[in-house]
């Protein structure tokens, strides 16, 4: 995988949402998040999947969702690579909109 292109953890990561993420295991990776607390309380309260194998969600630059106003974030897929959706509507470009964090 070429070093630009992000994962939705690293994302996540990035915006502040969780601690720390690891990859272990070479036969079948294995995903662990560290969550992160603020005050005693998860800093992610809601985290909704959109996108599914089923439907697929791509938005165009004009239609990427806000999540509470702002106060969330929505990762997306571009081609660009994996970005939030401000990123998203900076770079001017849409995608498959993966999920949204609040």
């Amino acid at each position: 995988m070429p070093r630009w292109l992000k994962s939705p953890s690293k994302v996540l990561k990035d915006e502040g949402y969780i601690a720390g993420y690891q990859i272990s295991g070479e036969v079948k990776p294995q995903l662990s998040i560290e969550l992160k607390y603020f005050e005693g309380r998860p800093v992610i309260e809601e985290v909704k999947r959109v996108s599914r194998p089923g439907l697929r969600q791509y938005k165009s630059v004009d239609d990427l969702p806000k999540v509470r106003g702002g106060l969330g974030v929505s990762i997306v897929s571009t081609n660009k690579g994996v970005m939030t959706d401000r990123a998203a509507r900076a770079a001017g470009v849409g995608g498959e909109v993966l999920c949204t964090v609040f």
